[in-house]
């Protein structure tokens, strides 16, 4: 059994989908599933279980996920330790960016580069779910998340936004100052993409209004949501920050009261790891620009 193996297997286990993980490694669906066959012959023991859609580990299968999530990350430590002997003057860093927060991490980024051209930024762009499961494997090093988070990370705050509605701009909404959640009971939603933090924290808040929202489509592409409001698939709760950024004739965006929802980003990293240089370059230059 090698490290690729182990990362295949890790990969159709945490996204519950060979496709899926096939689609993060970047090969074909087939390879994936041959290769989990060869590691149950070689090992002369199932790992997987398939029930339906649902894909359960068998108590190998568990301590191969346990032991390959250890083995994976010690292995990318030690690239990282390796990687430093260099001071910098060449290697990569490992990070996981949501997609709704790409746009504010890009000035940094670029001034990363000017500082370290050297250093290859590998950006992951993942739900916050993702991003934390990944950190916790040690397959990143650092990634932008929604808050809370476990007490195992350490945080850099990026940003802290309200939501709002954003609804088209012929919408029974318009001329309002503002919009209580419970008042949407009977809208349909546009929701994130999968493994966004964001969908728990939107569902929770409708749920405590009395109402569990009806979900019409999904979009990591906070853009994209935008077009299919304004195409009438569904009304969105966006952060404030790119609802600024919406012609006002063609939207309508309110503050959403009763309750307030927030949309607060940090930047994570494990406790007590052993973080590379590049990876400490970045925060010292993170933490100039973004507190």
């Amino acid at each position: 059994m090698d490290l690729r193996e182990l990362r295949y297997f890790l990969e159709v286990v945490n996204r519950q989908s060979y496709t899926a993980a096939a689609e993060a490694l970047f090969v074909t669906q087939p390879n994936v599933s041959k290769l989990i066959k060869q590691m149950e012959a070689d090992l002369g023991a199932p790992l997987l279980v398939k029930e339906g859609r649902r894909i359960s580990l068998t108590d190998a299968g568990r301590v191969i996920y346990r032991r390959g999530q250890e083995l994976l990350a010690m292995h990318a430590q030690m690239l990282a330790e390796v990687a430093d002997l260099d001071q910098l003057t060449h290697g990569e860093l490992v990070m996981g960016i949501p997609p709704l927060s790409n746009g504010l991490l890009a000035p940094l980024i670029a001034s990363f580069h000017r500082q370290y051209p050297g250093i290859e930024l590998k950006l992951f762009e993942k739900g916050s779910r993702t991003v934390e499961d990944e950190l916790r494997a040690g397959t990143l090093e650092i990634g932008a998340m929604l808050l809370p988070v476990d007490d195992e990370f350490d945080t850099l705050p990026i940003c802290r936004y309200p939501l709002q509605l954003i609804a088209p701009a012929d919408s029974p909404w318009a001329g309002r100052t503002s919009v209580r959640l419970a008042d949407l009971a009977q809208e349909p939603f546009i929701f994130y993409g999968e493994g966004f933090v964001l969908n728990e924290v939107v569902h929770a808040a409708c749920v405590r209004a009395g109402f569990t929202p009806r979900i019409a489509g999904r979009s990591s592409q906070w853009d994209f949501v935008a077009s299919m409001v304004e195409a009438g698939v569904g009304i969105a709760l966006l952060p404030e920050l790119f609802g600024m950024q919406l012609n006002r004739s063609r939207f309508v965006v309110l503050p959403i009261d009763a309750p307030q929802i927030w949309w607060n980003m940090v930047l994570a990293w494990r406790k007590n790891k052993y973080l590379s240089f590049a990876a400490r370059a970045w925060l010292e230059l993170a933490r100039e620009a973004l507190v």
